[in-house]
């Protein structure tokens, strides 16, 4: 799986670069992508064809460490915290022998429940420790594309990205030395709104199961 995880990234590159652009640009000038738009940009960034020209833009090759990096370290991360997550889950409330008409229900919820829950755990672990680097690598992506994005400090203005960073190392430092710390987590607060409805979901889902099995 690991061996898979790592020779599948380097080739998804130039689709993730169409992705960290796509999912930048402000929705005031957003066309409507069509279907295989994703692979045609791909394709185009790796034969420089189909893109605005700009000496900014960086070259696949230098994108493909933070590209690389950043997939293997969120699999390892969330694969770990997940395994431990339902190993103490499933240590700590052991599967019961129900001997009523709920059989099926409460199988249901020790069945699955503990493993939405890891996998929750997991994607959520995963995003917060490594969401500084993919700030870096979504800005290298985008760097040179002239997008124009909105402007989430004030809600009613767009702003172009002007960024002329050098490589990882460089935007890493740049990032550090103007914006701080707080920097590297700008937009954290979409990951806030992702897994606070992920845990409402979560939440409805084993009040009705443990509905369900008072009712049996």
């Amino acid at each position: 799986m690991y061996s898979t995880t790592t020779g599948t990234l380097p080739q998804m590159e130039p689709q993730a670069s169409y992705w960290a652009f796509g999912s930048e640009r402000s929705e005031i000038i957003r066309d409507n992508p069509g279907i295989l738009d994703c692979v045609k940009e791909g394709v185009g960034r790796v034969m420089g064809m189909g893109i605005p020209h700009s000496k900014r833009l960086l070259p696949l090759w230098g994108l493909m460490l933070p590209t690389v990096l950043h997939g293997v370290l969120h699999y390892v991360v969330s694969s770990t915290v997940q395994k431990l997550v339902l190993f103490l889950l499933r240590r700590r409330s052991p599967a019961k022998q129900p001997v009523d008409g709920s059989e099926t229900v409460q199988t249901m919820l020790d069945a699955y429940f503990p493993e939405l829950m890891a996998s929750f755990v997991a994607s959520l672990c995963a995003d917060v420790l490594l969401y500084p680097l993919e700030t870096v690598m979504h800005r290298l992506h985008i760097q040179g594309t002239r997008t124009i994005i909105d402007n989430t400090d004030l809600g009613f203005e767009v702003l172009p990205i002007n960024t002329q960073y050098e490589g990882i190392r460089d935007c890493v430092n740049v990032i550090r030395r103007e914006e701080g710390a707080l920097g590297f987590y700008k937009g954290f607060g979409s990951i806030v709104v992702q897994y606070s409805l992920h845990a409402a979901v979560l939440q409805i889902t084993k009040v009705i199961y443990s509905t369900l099995l008072k009712n049996a």
